[in-house]
């Protein structure tokens, strides 16, 4: 018979699930957001855009295909989103302990485990999801047996842009175009799309004006938190604007893009994510 320890999930309404802990044995709390993919744990939980936040996979099973190595090409994750996991910690219905996958690294209990990530299973996470859809993504922290209890901690009360930003600019490729690529939380994968293209990216930080590089096309990254912290980024964009060269702009990148325009923006009662 398998050791386990109990875990609980607590949602900041007082709603409790009782599960079995596996990863990293320690308490946590975040904002509770559901996934819908069948695939792609070892993706999300390496995308900046899950900074601070607790991740449920209503799947019905996790970690049965492993995690695929950490191997990089010019600093580029080849197989994940970034170079550590961002999620605070996942849960899911059932954690398998064996996984089968010619790719496959490690099981992802031991990654959790070497990230200090937390993990919960054998809770019912559609009804976990289905609370969040009618009451909206809220708080919420997972208690460990014998880890001792955590407050409640709020990632939307912190510029998680400037968190998870790259602290200087970078070029990756080489081509004849050139774009800027505003890292707002960028996903390595947007560098690997436009790179593989033949197109040289020049990565800069959320706050830098970007507007004094001659460039042909200008990317605006995914991210986390809100959009309304990342003001210096909105002002850049503005400028950019007025150049009449193209602009593209996904997930957050496409929140600051219509601040540029002038939109406003407000939080809805939760995200889409699958």
């Amino acid at each position: 018979m398998r050791q386990t320890k109990k875990a609980v999930l607590i949602l900041e309404d007082g709603t409790r699930f009782e599960g079995k802990s596996f990863g990293y044995e320690a308490s946590t709390s975040g904002e509770v957001v559901f996934n819908t993919a069948m695939t792609g744990y070892p993706e999300s939980l390496t995308d900046p855009s899950y900074e601070g936040q607790v991740l449920v996979t209503t799947y019905p099973i996790l970690g049965n295909y492993g995690v695929p190595p950490e191997r990089e090409k010019e600093q580029v994750s080849e197989f994940l989103e970034s170079d550590h996991i961002h999620a605070r910690a996942i849960i899911a219905q059932d954690y398998s302990y064996d996984h089968s996958h010619w790719q496959a690294a490690r099981s992802l209990g031991d990654w959790l485990k070497e990230q200090h990530i937390p993990g919960i299973y054998d809770i019912d996470t559609r009804a976990l999801t289905r609370h969040l859809r009618e009451k909206g993504s809220m708080l919420g922290k997972i208690i460990v047996e014998g880890c001792g209890d955590v407050e409640f901690y709020d990632p939307n009360k912190e510029n998680l842009v400037a968190k998870v930003s790259t602290r200087q600019v970078e070029t990756h490729g080489d081509g004849d175009k050139t774009v800027v690529l505003v890292d707002c939380g960028v996903k390595h994968n947007i560098i690997r799309c436009l790179t593989r293209r033949g197109v040289k990216v020049i990565l800069v930080p959320w706050d830098y004006d970007f507007n004094q590089i001659d460039y042909d096309g200008l990317f605006i990254s995914n991210g986390p938190g809100n959009p309304d912290m990342a003001q210096a980024t909105v002002d850049n964009i503005r400028k950019a604007m007025e150049t009449g060269k193209p602009i593209c702009g996904i997930c957050m990148g496409n929140q600051l893009l219509s601040k540029a325009a002038g939109a406003s923006i407000y939080k809805l009662k939760y995200g889409h994510r699958s």
